[in-house]
């Protein structure tokens, strides 16, 4: 990871030059060459199509189609239809990169839309900022994609989704004012930012409540077999597990917990969102697990049963978070350009920056001064494989 991103800066500093080149000359009302393509607006779609996480890109990328398909065959932005570029960044930072650099400077898209996770849109902010390009991630959940190391906020690049702090302070009063739990065990990846920064403001959060860590292990991403550390946490007798992480090691987490005959309550965070963590857990593994998450399908909200309705018959299932994210994302740029009033980048970002109060699927939608949503989180509870609402948590 350390060295995509070092790759990442790397490309970025020494293509600036010729991404500035290839953009073309400013148009009369500040657009880069003619990106709205004549009677079209192009719109990048840079996601995780193939590689360790295409669930999510994959999932993300039937949401924003059917928005675009809707928007479409309602007139359009302003009487100009959307045209989606999508490139497969492969589930990599560099490959996000590269890709980054080919929606901008050839493709000349208005903005680009992903990555799905934290990382790979990371990997683009900087380009996204110096060529004045919006970029939208669905889902990447770390507050390092608005908020640089440096702590300046990344001018073009916004998110769908709540942040990770969140999550965690969610996950940590559900646990002690839902669960009552009172002693719990961390079991994160720690080559994972995403995991870091969840487990740590769980277990900020749960101690203020009045709760204690018993047991906190970690792992490392590709790792199979958790036996030996999940027999230290089951040693130190929790109440209560928090495993934030990606789908493909939780399902095996959870399975094996189970085997060994932990059967206390386990819980996670939007990592765990994947049809693919049912056919590594199973279904009884699964039973008095929890998870933050950004929708549920059994929200009882009109807006979400209507989503739904379009989702299954347009794909035959029933949509998950990261499709509605997905969904969501195009209609906050939708949004965003319609206030604006033009393609112009900058204009359009200014009116992103602005957001307040959009209704959206996954809920009423803000954004504040660190380009971090301001928005509604989701407990899903696992009932026989089957992902259940349970309760919702406005900030």
């Amino acid at each position: 990871m350390k060295f995509q991103r070092a790759w990442s800066l790397l490309a970025a500093m020494t293509l600036g030059v010729g991404l500035l080149a290839g953009c073309g000359q400013e148009d009369k009302d500040g657009a880069s060459g003619s990106k709205d393509g004549g009677g079209e607006i192009k719109i990048g779609v840079n996601l995780e199509l193939s590689g360790a996480v295409a669930s999510y890109g994959t999932s993300e990328a039937d949401g924003i189609q059917l928005a675009v398909d809707e928007i479409n065959d309602d007139g359009g932005i302003d009487g100009k239809k959307i045209k989606l570029v999508k490139i497969d960044n492969k589930s990599d930072a560099a490959e996000a990169t590269n890709a980054a650099i080919k929606l901008i400077t050839q493709e000349q898209v208005v903005a680009i839309i992903g990555a799905a996770t934290s990382g790979a849109t990371v990997a683009q902010a900087q380009i996204a900022n110096d060529n004045k390009t919006p970029l939208i991630s669905p889902s990447g959940t770390s507050p390092t994609v608005t908020v640089n190391e440096k702590g300046e906020v990344n001018e073009f690049v916004f998110r769908t989704s709540f942040i990770d702090p969140f999550q965690g302070t969610v996950a940590a009063n559900f646990a002690a004012n839902d669960l009552g739990v009172k002693n719990v065990a961390i079991f994160s990846d720690n080559a994972s930012d995403y995991s870091k920064g969840l487990a740590s403001s769980f277990k900020e959060d749960f101690e203020k409540a009045g709760g204690k860590i018993v047991a906190e292990e970690s792992y490392v991403a590709k790792d199979s077999d958790f036996r030996s550390t999940l027999t230290r946490i089951k040693s130190a007798k929790p109440e209560f597990i928090f495993i934030p992480g990606y789908y493909e090691e939780v399902g095996l987490i959870v399975k094996q917990a189970r085997e060994m005959g932990i059967d206390v309550p386990l819980m996670g965070a939007d990592g765990w969102d994947s049809p693919t963590l049912l056919d590594l857990a199973g279904a009884d593994a699964l039973n008095n697990t929890y998870t933050t998450n950004h929708y549920s399908s059994d929200d009882p909200d009109g807006a979400v049963k209507a989503f739904n309705d379009k989702f299954n018959e347009e794909y035959g299932k029933s949509p998950d978070a990261f499709n509605a994210l997905g969904y969501d994302t195009v209609y906050l740029l939708k949004d965003a350009i319609e206030r604006a009033g033009s393609v112009d980048s900058t204009k359009i970002k200014d009116a992103l920056a602005d957001t307040d109060g959009l209704d959206l699927v996954t809920g009423k939608y803000s954004v504040d001064e660190n380009h971090h949503p301001i928005k509604s989180a989701t407990i899903l509870e696992y009932k026989d494989g089957e992902q259940v609402f349970n309760t919702k948590v406005n900030p």
